[in-house]
C-alpha cells in the first residue's frame, strides 16, 4: 500500500516571514507547541526554515530571523509517496520536510508523522535482497 504525504502531513501550518524577529518566532513555537516553522515570502513560497534549535543561541530578541534561518529548504509535493519524504529526511539528516503544492507551503511532514505508518501497521518490511546465484557453475 502506497501512502501519500498528504495523508500524514500536518495541514495547519504555522509560518513565519523573514522580517519576523527571533522573539516573535520563539513565542510562535511555544504557543503552538511546535519545533520549527517554514519561512515564506509574501506569495507563500518557502524561502527558509527555522527550528527551536536555531533559537537556543544567545540571540538578540529583535533580530530578524532572516539572519539565522536555514535557507536550504527540503520540500516534497503533497502527492508524493511517504517513502520519498522519508528518503529525503534520511539522506539529509533532517527531522521534517516542507510539503508544497504548486510551489506554495501547504503542510509539514515530520519524522514523527512517518512513525504513524509503523504504529498503524501500514508499513510492511521487505525482505533483504538475496545474493545473486551464478549460472553455469564455477569459473576457473
Amino acid at each position: 500500500m502506497s501512502v501519500k504525504v498528504e495523508e500524514l502531513m500536518t495541514r495547519s501550518v504555522v509560518t513565519a516571514q523573514p522580517h519576523h524577529t527571533v522573539e516573535h518566532v520563539r513565542k510562535m513555537l511555544e504557543k503552538n507547541s511546535i519545533g520549527a516553522v517554514p519561512v515564506v515570502d509574501s506569495d507563500g513560497h518557502p524561502v527558509g526554515i527555522i527550528s527551536a534549535t536555531d533559537l537556543v543561541h544567545d540571540l538578540k530578541p529583535g533580530s530578524p530571523i532572516s539572519h539565522i534561518m536555514t535557507e536550504k529548504v527540503y520540500t516534497v509535493p503533497l502527492y508524493d509517496d511517504t517513502s520519498i519524504a522519508a528518503r529525503v529526511m534520511r539522506n539529509h539528516h533532517i527531522h521534517r520536510v516542507v510539503v508544497t503544492h504548486e510551489q506554495k507551503v501547504v503542510g509539514v511532514l515530520s519524522a514523527f508523522d512517518l512513525l504513524k505508518l509503523v504504529e498503524e501497521h501500514r508499513y510492511v518490511s521487505k525482505n533483504a535482497p538475496t545474493p545473486a546465484k551464478r549460472k553455469g557453475g564455477k569459473r576457473h
